[in-house]
């Protein structure tokens, strides 16, 4: 079968993201947030992100998947089109409307090697595959951003169970994923590149 292109990729996952019911969208979320309690226990410092939108754990008045955690240190990002992502501690109830539709906290920020921190990186993704290639929006942030991020850090691609897909195209400048977080299937690690080959589980 033809591997559809990044656009169209983009189309398919996120018409299917806005048809999800509320129900379906809940019960991800609370399988997101015990897994992600779980992975980033005893982490230190974590970057995360704030779902917006149609993405697994938005809520209006919430940030679900990182209120719970407890003793981490929570690194999340600010992106401007112009600069490269600065990244800002994260405090529940702190959050300020931010460009791209985004929310994020008030100054001070963090510079861009703050990523540098963190242990595990929750990455938002529309896709993964098995290699690890992600699907992003297309703006870049991220891949720039990950040029920063430990060498033995986990870059988790949290998902949804259908968006962990056999293959996705790559470009020389993506960083690839090490592991998977689906609602259903768990952490799942992928890829053979040199982050993947690091013997994590």
């Amino acid at each position: 079968m033809a591997i559809l292109t990044k656009r169209a990729l983009r189309t398919r996952i996120l018409a299917a993201r806005r048809s999800l019911t509320e129900l379906d969208r809940a019960t991800e979320t609370r399988s997101l947030q015990t897994q992600i309690t779980a992975l980033t226990a005893g982490a230190g410092t974590v970057a995360a992100y704030i779902p917006v939108g149609s993405e697994p754990g938005a809520a209006r008045d919430a940030v679900p998947l990182l209120d719970a955690l407890i003793g981490v240190r929570i690194l999340v990002p600010i992106a401007r089109s112009d600069l490269p992502m600065q990244w800002a501690e994260y405090r529940p109830g702190e959050l300020v409307t931010a460009p791209f539709g985004l929310r994020e906290p008030p100054p001070p920020w963090l510079a861009p090697e703050a990523i540098a921190e963190a242990t595990v990186l929750l990455v938002p993704a529309l896709a993964v595959d098995r290699r690890g290639n992600r699907l992003g929006r297309g703006a870049g942030f991220y891949d720039r951003a990950l040029a920063w991020a430990a060498a033995d850090a986990r870059l988790v691609a949290v998902v949804r169970d259908d968006e962990l897909l056999d293959a996705i195209p790559a470009e020389p400048h993506d960083v690839p994923m090490t592991h998977a977080l689906t609602p259903g299937r768990g952490l799942i690690r992928l890829g053979a590149g040199p982050r993947g080959a690091a013997g994590m589980t």
